[in-house]
């Protein structure tokens, strides 16, 4: 029974969370400020937001051909589809399942110039800690790294780890754009991890930014 529910929300499931998707972003506005300086970017970069903070970037980047990651497990077979709809690129793997391939891969597309999307925390967390593959791809590729903030003025969050956050239907949406953070090639460890705390400081910064943009000075970023 199991074996049969899987094979059939894999075919259901996808295109009811598209539409769902496509109706909801349709009501929302979204605001961006400091995107200026990388929407004609020609090198790589990763914009890296928290995992409960994606839906709002699915949308706003949806059809402009920016690479992610998707896991290689059956929920990630789901959202291959769904991100593969609003017209992302995708690279399938994860920390439990093809991520040596995945980093490899992704190293190869920032080299070319390619944008990524990416959630350092995910995809099991702990909510709002830079994990170290963000890094080595940056670091290999020579990508910059942009931290991102995402907040709507009426939401809800789901009871997940990450607190998944979904807007209502016709709220105000904010995605803050932060400063650019280079990591050499030739980084040791020490200043690879001194990277990566900024980068974590920055990215709760700019979530901090947003939710205080959108009123929401009461939803602090799980630290």
């Amino acid at each position: 029974m199991k074996k049969w529910w899987r094979n059939v929300r894999r075919k259901i499931l996808p295109p009811i969370a598209y539409a769902l998707a496509r109706l909801l972003g349709a009501t929302i506005k979204i605001t961006v400020e400091g995107y200026e300086p990388y929407a004609a970017h020609d090198k790589g970069q990763i914009f890296v937001g928290w995992h409960g903070r994606t839906f709002v970037p699915a949308m706003f980047f949806r059809g402009r051909s920016v690479w992610t990651i998707i896991s290689q497990s059956h929920d990630g077979d789901m959202q291959n589809k769904l991100f593969t709809w609003l017209g992302f690129k995708i690279i399938r793997g994860s920390t439990g399942r093809g991520g040596a391939k995945a980093a490899a891969e992704s190293i190869r597309t920032l080299k070319k110039g390619a944008t990524m999307a990416f959630t350092p925390d995910g995809p099991r967390g702990p909510s709002g800690v830079v994990q170290g593959g963000v890094m080595l791809m940056a670091k290999k590729s020579g990508a910059t790294l942009v931290p991102v903030g995402v907040a709507a003025n009426k939401c809800w969050h789901l009871p997940t780890w990450d607190r998944y956050m979904f807007p209502k239907p016709f709220a105000r949406c904010i995605m803050v754009f932060g400063e650019p953070i280079h990591i050499e090639k030739n980084a040791n460890d020490e200043e690879v991890e001194c990277a990566r705390k900024k980068l974590e400081e920055e990215t709760h910064k700019m979530q901090r930014l947003a939710n205080q943009k959108m009123g929401q000075t009461d939803i602090e970023p799980v630290e």
